[in-house]
């Protein structure tokens, strides 16, 4: 490997459910895993590439991971140049990687050139006695300006009713904010099957409220939060989406807020929501605020040129 001697980088098989989230995915977007160790044989570092197969077809994505002790070493540098090599041979031109600002990570991107896109806050609602009180007054507020609108719940994959629709909520995340060359997913209802059946067989724990509009039966809000039994204290946001022909009648801080409510019940160890928006995406931070989220720091996505 350039620059340093003594790494053997080679392909390897992860274990267990952490083979579920590094090698296969969510998706059917190829990955590759690959593991570098030092002469002792010792793993130092790694990294996964994503190759994806939908969009952003000149793009492909790495995590990239070095054991602290083993940093500023030349480790780090011979992974990328790997990974790099990579993403060229399946004709990709551009790298990328989702890291928080004023890590290593973020100043390893930045020495190798790669650009960053726009500011992800992210953010963290903490469970305290308040929160019941906060979640009924909110609701309070918000049903008046829903009204023609019923919340629905269910855990696991959509039901066959709803899978058309929920892909059709999901692809209202079009237009949220991002990076100018990253292009936004299209979701088929055959597209959202594989990806929470793929969630659910990983061992995740995945929550849905929509919101449906009474006259047509249609859902114009969606909400999803995924758990997992390695963390039961915490809860991970997945997507909030609201078509824009429903927008402005408080359907997103409603399935929020219900959604809150449904998680705490079923999973009353859950003390934390994780969740992340662009710093520009205004209408969902204002909702997350209301909410009581607290921001826990920024994260964006670095960009090299690999031609």
């Amino acid at each position: 490997m350039p620059g340093v001697t003594g790494v053997q980088i080679e392909r390897f098989d992860p274990k267990a459910s952490f083979a579920g989230k590094w090698a296969r995915g969510y998706d059917t977007a190829p990955r590759q895993a690959w593991l570098a160790s030092a002469e002792s044989g010792e793993p130092v570092g790694g990294y996964l590439l994503r190759l994806p197969d939908k969009e952003n077809l000149t793009t492909a994505d790495c995590r990239l991971v070095i054991s602290p002790a083993r940093r500023r070493a030349g480790f780090g540098r011979a992974l990328l140049a790997h990974c790099a090599e990579q993403a060229r041979q399946a004709g990709r031109t551009r790298l990328t990687s989702h890291v928080r600002d004023g890590s290593p990570g973020a100043a390893f991107a930045a020495a190798a050139g790669a650009h960053g896109g726009i500011p992800e806050v992210i953010r963290t609602l903490t469970i305290d006695a308040g929160t019941p009180e906060r979640l009924t007054r909110l609701r309070a507020e918000a049903e008046p300006f829903a009204a023609g609108y019923t919340l629905l719940s269910w855990l696991g994959v959509a039901p066959a009713e709803h899978l058309g629709q929920v892909a059709a909520v999901r692809d209202a995340m079009a237009d949220a904010p991002r990076d100018a060359s990253i292009e936004p997913s299209v979701w088929t209802a055959e597209r959202v099957r594989e990806s929470e059946q793929s969630m659910i067989d990983h061992g995740l724990t995945l929550y849905s409220v929509a919101a449906r509009h009474d006259a047509s039966g249609n859902l114009a809000a969606l909400t999803q939060v995924i758990t997992e039994a390695d963390t039961p204290d915490w809860a991970f946001q997945q997507i909030t989406a609201v078509l824009s022909g429903h927008r402005g009648h408080r359907l997103g801080l409603l399935v929020k807020i219900g959604m809150i409510g449904l998680v705490m019940a079923r999973e009353p160890a859950i003390r934390h929501f994780h969740t992340g928006n662009a710093g520009a995406n205004a209408h969902m931070i204002a909702i997350n605020e209301r909410l009581g989220y607290a921001v826990g720091g920024l994260s964006r996505t670095w960009q090299l040129d690999l031609r």
